[in-house]
């Protein structure tokens, strides 16, 4: 039987303390309170810091519990600020891809579209920001539900509606597309929600790995596709190097 992990049960005991009075405490009466070495005491505190579930008050050096813990029970993460971290690096993915580029949540049985970048090319386009779109037949959704287990069953309970001969509605070939975005970090939909047009999408990572949105590029299939319907190279490249500087910005401390 695999044994306890002793880092998790000293930050929880950490986190109880921190709880558990009104004021603020500094390190050495965590420590003493705990029977921890300082420097372990520290060193739980700073990391709990870094994730948002302690603060320093800078002024005196004594911690508190954090903000983040009371965004646990809808992913981590507030909206907003997924937004302002992504904003140039979705800036960019549009310039380099010359498509759209949709920034999602999970939100219900959907996703809701949290930051829309039109395409740049002058075209007259429909602001798509705060738009709900289905989950299962669109990368943004096929690339959310493909890291949260109970998310994807709640979707395929309320049943996989048909939007067009593409799209998938068979729970098994839903669950096989779901494990083939883990396997290689992205997803796709072709003419699955809309004829005519397709998507890829990467996941958006906070602390930990959490997957706490999505990003990617949406547009005409023949622009986005090669000739056997699958994402070219180059567009599903830039849609995960953007992702991925997103999830950098979202672990490391504003300045």
């Amino acid at each position: 039987m695999p044994g306890m992990i002793q880092s998790i049960e000293r930050s929880s005991a950490v986190l109880r303390l921190l709880a558990a009075g009104p004021g603020r405490l500094r390190v050495k009466e965590v420590a003493d309170a705990l029977g921890l070495p300082k420097s372990t005491a520290h060193s739980i505190l700073r990391t709990l810091e870094h994730v948002g579930f302690a603060e320093q008050d800078p002024r005196t050096a004594r911690y508190r519990l954090g903000r983040a813990l009371l965004d646990l029970g809808n992913g981590g993460l507030d909206v907003n600020e997924l937004r302002s971290r992504a904003l140039d690096w979705a800036d960019t993915l549009a310039t380099r891809s010359v498509e759209a580029v949709r920034i999602g949540v999970l939100e219900g049985t959907g996703v809701r579209v949290v930051h829309h970048v039109f395409r740049p090319d002058g075209t007259t386009q429909a602001m798509d920001t705060g738009l709900i779109i289905p989950a299962h037949a669109t990368s943004l959704g096929k690339t959310l539900l493909a890291y949260d287990a109970t998310a994807a069953d709640t979707v395929i309970r309320a049943g996989l509606a048909a939007y067009t001969r593409r799209t998938v509605t068979d729970r098994r070939e839903l669950a096989a597309a779901l494990a083939e975005t883990r396997r290689q970090g992205w997803a796709d939909a072709v003419d699955e929600w809309q004829p005519g047009r397709a998507g890829v999408a990467a996941p958006i990572r906070s602390f930990g790995g959490l997957v706490v949105g999505a990003i990617g590029v949406y547009g005409p299939a023949d622009r986005v596709c090669d000739g056997r319907l699958r994402p070219r190279a180059a567009l599903v490249e830039q849609v995960c190097a953007a992702a991925n500087a997103i999830s950098r910005d979202l672990t490391e401390p504003r300045s």
